[in-house]
């Protein structure tokens, strides 16, 4: 988005920034008591408690007490939007560039804690305790469908097809799969103990091994749609 006649982005409002920072407030801090305690030890409104606001206050940003941890994966869908669409690249780099995004903004937040190794085990921590939680589990399984949702209406508007055409319903599908892929790497390669950098691009490497098998099967992808 751009300010009208300038190319330039909107500056933020006071009461947007407000906002940006207690929606990142109520996460940040949902993710240190659920770590510490146990998801289902913490309650909404405790977690309201603890940042001086109500539950219902909570769930005005929030939409379910999941969401509090794994709100930071709507940023992979805006860059789903983004990036999927654009015909200067094929959908696998498109979605490469997604999944480096995703995976560089990892790394920097990670590297920013002087204590590495601290850092990791609290990475690692994070992950036990989504695959140890069901309702967490399938809340991240319902992301991964939307995901794929999300790039058929991105990969559609390429070609001029409907979200529900079959080619881009099996593309996304199979771009998405990828992601899966990014996600398993993440948590074979980056632990304790191993350099953060050698992790990093372990897990490059696998995703781009998978990459070069989706871009054979997608290569009969449409062509993007000439413009009217």
């Amino acid at each position: 988005m751009t300010t009208t006649g300038t190319g330039r982005p909107p500056v933020e409002g006071l009461r947007e920034r407000k906002k940006r920072a207690m929606r990142r407030q109520l996460s940040d801090t949902a993710a240190r008591m659920f770590l510490e305690r146990g998801f289902d030890a913490v309650r909404v409104a405790d977690v309201g408690e603890a940042c001086g606001v109500s539950e219902k206050t909570v769930f005005n940003y929030f939409p379910s007490k999941e969401a509090l941890l794994l709100d930071r994966l709507e940023a992979t869908a805006d860059a789903l939007r983004t990036h999927l669409p654009d015909p200067a690249l094929t959908p696998a780099d498109a979605m490469l560039t997604v999944l480096d995004g995703e995976r560089d903004g990892l790394a920097k937040g990670l590297a920013a804690d002087a204590n590495a190794d601290r850092a990791l085990a609290r990475y690692r921590k994070f992950g036990d305790l989504i695959r140890s939680t069901p309702s967490l589990r399938a809340y991240q399984s319902d992301i991964a469908d939307r995901f794929v949702d999300i790039a058929a209406e991105a990969l559609a508007t390429r070609t001029g097809q409907r979200p529900d055409d079959p080619e881009p319903q099996i593309a996304a599908a199979t771009l998405l799969g990828l992601w899966r892929v990014q996600f398993r790497a993440l948590r074979t390669h980056v632990r304790p103990g191993h350099p953060l950098p050698d992790a990093i691009e372990a897990v490059s490497r696998e995703v781009r091994r998978a990459a070069r098998l989706a871009e054979a099967g997608l290569a009969a992808f449409p062509a993007p749609a000439e413009p009217r």
